[in-house]
């Protein structure tokens, strides 16, 4: 298990189990704090978030049990707040989970592929997606909902250097 740097706005604690040798846990932690910055509610010190990278299968067995979808999927968010709760949440306490976030390798892969993107770029990406659901956001409740949060997204990656992962879309 590694752990992002306790000073960041959001704590992460990563495991890499399955990803190639690369900068995963600076990543995390640039996407964190970009999350942390479009959302205020993820910037209670608080706050900590596990995030597992790992790969189709074990994605694929997470769907299949918590959400009925024998698949992979890119990313996958287990909140452990309501929204409500979470805005409400004090800043001086003990150290809550906010959730976990799982990303899948090769789905990831063959997604940023697909997109011309490098993987790290796509793997931001959905950790800033997956952050923003633990934060209560979800693009499948309505046209509004989607807006919005794709909105976050775009910001948020904006501010890590990177581009708009929507702009090229049909």
């Amino acid at each position: 298990m590694l752990c992002c740097a306790r000073n960041d706005p959001l704590h992460l604690d990563l495991e890499t189990e399955d990803w190639p040798e690369g900068g995963w846990e600076s990543l995390a932690a640039r996407a964190g704090s970009a999350s942390a910055q479009v959302a205020p509610e993820l910037a209670n010190p608080r706050l900590s978030v596990s995030v597992l990278f790992t790969n189709d299968e074990a994605v694929r067995a997470l769907n299949c049990e918590w959400r009925g979808k024998d698949k992979p999927t890119n990313v996958l968010s287990f909140p452990m707040f309501e929204r409500a709760d979470l805005i409400a949440l004090d800043p001086d306490g003990p150290p809550e989970l906010l959730g976990d976030i799982a990303l899948a390798l090769e789905t990831c892969a063959r997604e940023a592929a697909e997109k011309g993107v490098p993987l790290a770029d796509h793997a931001a990406h959905l950790i800033v997606h997956g952050l923003l659901h633990l934060a209560g956001h979800d693009h499948e409740t309505g046209d509004d909902h989607a807006a919005l949060m794709e909105a976050l997204e775009i910001k948020a990656l904006a501010i890590m250097g990177l581009a708009d992962p929507y702009g090229d879309q049909d």
